[in-house]
């Protein structure tokens, strides 16, 4: 089978690697879609992120959906053909972060396409996965693309509960990437009564616009603009900070009122924090880290059409284009989800 191996910053192979058969409680599957996310480019175009760097070649990819071809041994409920969606968490249930109710802490997770532990967690980007049946969700009713938009979905789904009730809540997102934007679509969806999102790229602020966004603001082309919303000690109450980067970050404080939170979703490395701000205006800090049970519920959603995350699938390509994939992602004036084609 053809797999997606990254060797190192830039240099993105295709090569062939072995098939497994699933075993007890596994699905062997035929993927359909894959698309490309943040932490694949980190890997792409800087060879890691953070203290997070590649040690060895790795299979990239966890964004994935795809066909069931071969049933394990004890796996019911599942039939020859079904799209499902290919949620890439696997925690082992049994540390004391998963007893806890705790799973995206697991202390030995697997996660698709990840270089944080060595060896590293081979990836999602391969023509045949073997994954556990308990991974897969129903995607009935849902295009390839879509379903393998419920990985990043779910990222935000998590990140929203962490916030606590949003009913009637005024949000600041800063940073509409696809988190960004899916950020938008899951605090409308919490309710959420007013939303501004910033952003250096006019294209993906349009994007933005379009799945709900009340107001959006160019930081390159209007960098004071957000000042406004810091009168009288700040004006929103919630926070998403999806770049990672510390200036945005700053901006976001500058405007949050008093006991408002920040959810900090963006992972560009450590930040230096105004945390005399953050004392004085009483802000909570919330880390907000992968996803679980969330998956089913972003599956669920889209299915029901309470969330549309069509308009964010951009760009679609073959697997013998891959690469192209990579460079348009990395491209945010014309890019915002762009996806690989697998098989139909």
């Amino acid at each position: 089978m053809r797999a997606l191996v990254i060797h190192a910053a830039r240099d993105l192979r295709t090569e062939e690697r072995p098939a497994e058969a699933p075993g007890p409680g596994q699905i062997g599957l035929r993927l359909a879609t894959g698309g490309v996310c943040g932490s694949d480019l980190h890997y792409y175009n800087h060879g890691g992120f953070g203290a997070v760097r590649l040690k060895e070649p790795m299979i990239l990819g966890h964004e994935v959906s795809a066909r069931v071809e071969t049933l394990g041994a004890g796996v019911s409920g599942f039939e020859i053909g079904q799209l499902v969606a290919v949620s890439p968490s696997r925690p082992c249930g049994a540390c004391k972060f998963c007893l806890e109710g705790a799973p995206n802490q697991c202390l030995n997770m697997r996660f698709y396409g990840s270089a944080m532990p060595f060896p590293h967690i081979q990836g999602a980007f391969r023509e045949v996965l073997v994954a556990d049946a308990a991974q897969c969700v129903d995607a009935a009713g849902l295009t390839p693309g879509e379903a393998a938009m419920a990985e990043p979905l779910a990222v935000t789904l998590h990140a929203t509960s962490r916030a606590g009730s949003l009913l009637g809540k005024r949000v600041l997102v800063t940073g509409c990437g696809p988190i960004g934007a899916l950020c938008i679509l899951a605090a409308r969806r919490a309710g959420a009564v007013e939303i501004v999102a910033t952003d250096l790229s006019d294209f993906t602020l349009s994007l933005a616009r379009q799945v709900g966004a009340d107001r959006v603001i160019n930081t390159a082309t209007h960098p004071d603009a957000l000042a406004a919303y810091s009168a009288d000690k700040g004006y929103f109450d919630v926070l998403y900070e999806c770049t990672g980067v510390a200036a945005a970050l700053a901006g976001g404080i500058a405007a949050l009122r008093p006991r408002g939170i920040i959810l900090q979703l963006g992972l560009g490395g450590d930040m230096s924090l105004p945390m005399m701000a953050i004392t004085a205006k009483e802000l909570e800090l919330r880390g907000s880290f992968r996803f679980h049970a969330e998956f089913a519920t972003g599956v669920s959603l889209m299915q029901s059409g309470l969330i549309n995350v069509k308009p964010l699938i951009t760009h679609t390509v073959a697997l013998d284009q891959a690469e192209t994939a990579f460079r348009l992602a990395s491209d945010r004036s014309q890019a915002m989800k762009a996806q690989i084609v697998f098989a139909d």
